[in-house]
């Protein structure tokens, strides 16, 4: 297959491979080989951390600057992931209708 599609486009799959999104990542975030880089502000707090990322087992780097602002992004984002939402099926005009009435969907609630 040559290098180029119709009208001069470059072919999309050589494009996606040289430029595109590295969706084989080997090292997911929080573990050996990537731990988490976590800032907090005292020793308790870092001992109140340590906790939670033992809790979830994960592992993490965490490292305690008095001066700076408290960074656990990271943490928070593995540990608050969204949830999909779902919505119930709306019947079809043919089905049953919801309320019991025994009558098609089309004839009684729609």
């Amino acid at each position: 297959m040559h290098d180029l599609y119709y009208k001069g486009r470059i072919h999309t799959r050589e494009n996606h491979v040289n430029k595109g999104y590295n969706i084989k990542r080997t090292a997911k975030l929080g573990t050996e080989e990537l731990p988490l880089t976590l800032v907090v502000t005292t020793d308790e707090r870092q001992t109140e951390v340590a906790a939670i990322v033992s809790d979830n087992n994960l592992f993490a780097n965490i490292s305690i600057d008095a001066d700076g602002a408290e960074n656990i992004i990271e943490l928070d984002a593995i540990l608050n992931k969204p949830q999909t939402t779902t919505f119930e099926k709306k019947p079809n005009r043919n089905d049953p209708c919801s309320c019991g009435s025994g009558k098609k969907y089309k004839k009684c609630c729609a």
